[in-house]
């Protein structure tokens, strides 16, 4: 459910390795955002969703584009992130980490401890 929505002028820049600027109405926002989403269909113009921290009391919006602002939900943030994951990476490291036991579970375990490094390092 949308807490808000309105046309609004929004800059987002990002790049690989570095943080997102996020600005609405030439506010700096990328704070409070957590995960962002932005869609257009033939027919209609841009809309960004913009997922926010829980607790975010908001700001003042002028502006032309569409804005979403929902609260942060991880679901989408998870799903982007396992999306990214190359199986064939994921199978290799497993594979050579150091802290297989050979005890039931072991592979499991492996994939959850990988996967949450490389979300850490992600951050």
């Amino acid at each position: 459910m949308s807490v808000y929505q309105d046309s609004r002028r929004v800059r987002i820049t990002a790049a690989p390795g570095e943080g997102a600027v996020i600005e609405v109405d030439g506010h700096d926002v990328a704070s409070a955002v957590e995960a962002y989403r932005i869609t257009q269909t033939v027919d209609e113009g841009p809309e960004v969703t913009l997922y926010v921290q829980q607790g975010w009391k908001g700001m003042q919006f002028e502006g032309l584009a569409e804005v979403l602002l929902e609260p942060a939900d991880v679901r989408h943030v998870v799903i982007g992130f396992l999306d990214s994951v190359d199986w064939r990476q994921l199978d290799d490291a497993v594979l050579d980490r150091g802290d297989l036991d050979g005890k039931p579970g072991e592979l499991t375990r492996g994939v959850l401890a990988q996967l949450r490094e490389w979300a850490a390092g992600a951050a």
